[in-house]
């Protein structure tokens, strides 16, 4: 699906993940949060952030269980936990989180 995001044609796969991962932008994480009725906050913007680091680091986004690990090592105990994260992201933390950050759809996640 092409969609235009600030004058930038963007192709997204039939799930919504970016087909060129260079075009991703933070006005890209905003529109496609947008598009899912979700507004980014701070946290939200500490998992987008992670798990592009994750995934320049090691070639492959990270799946929920190792975002967890990840996320708890980086910010405390409360990140790691399940709940917490579907708090932030309801879609799924690992999918729709990689969907915004530009990242493949983590190996694991149906």
């Amino acid at each position: 699906m092409e969609l235009n995001i600030d004058g930038q044609i963007v192709e997204t796969d039939p799930e919504g993940y970016l087909v060129n991962l260079s075009d991703w932008t933070e006005g890209v994480a905003q529109f496609l949060a947008t598009q899912d009725k979700l507004e980014l906050g701070e946290n939200q913007w500490k998992i987008i952030n992670y798990m592009r680091d994750y995934f320049n680091e090691n070639g492959t986004a990270p799946n929920l269980r190792m975002l967890q690990k990840g996320l708890k090592e980086e910010f405390g105990a409360e990140w790691g936990e399940k709940k917490f994260l579907f708090d932030i992201f309801p879609f799924g933390p690992a999918k729709q989180a990689g969907r915004y950050a530009g990242t493949p759809k983590p190996t694991g996640c149906v």
